[in-house]
């Protein structure tokens, strides 16, 4: 989906943005807002896994230097 001056382009083909019906261009709107979240989540994601392996390393700093096999 890509918009350019009054077009947009839906499944490789291109619309008139004001020949579309209000109800498809507020799914276009939609679509976009959805794809702005999946984005931001994908954005935190890559954060926690970031924080999650820096906890790993300061803890593997933490731990003794060998462990005790019960």
């Amino acid at each position: 989906m890509a918009q350019q001056d009054n077009t947009v382009t839906i499944n490789g083909k291109p619309y008139v943005w004001s020949e579309l019906s209000e109800a498809a261009r507020d799914q276009l709107t939609n679509l976009r807002a959805c794809d702005e979240e999946i984005a931001r989540l994908k954005r935190q994601q890559a954060i926690a896994q970031a924080a999650r392996m820096t906890y790993s390393h300061l803890l593997e700093r933490e731990l003794p230097a060998s462990a005790e096999k019960h």
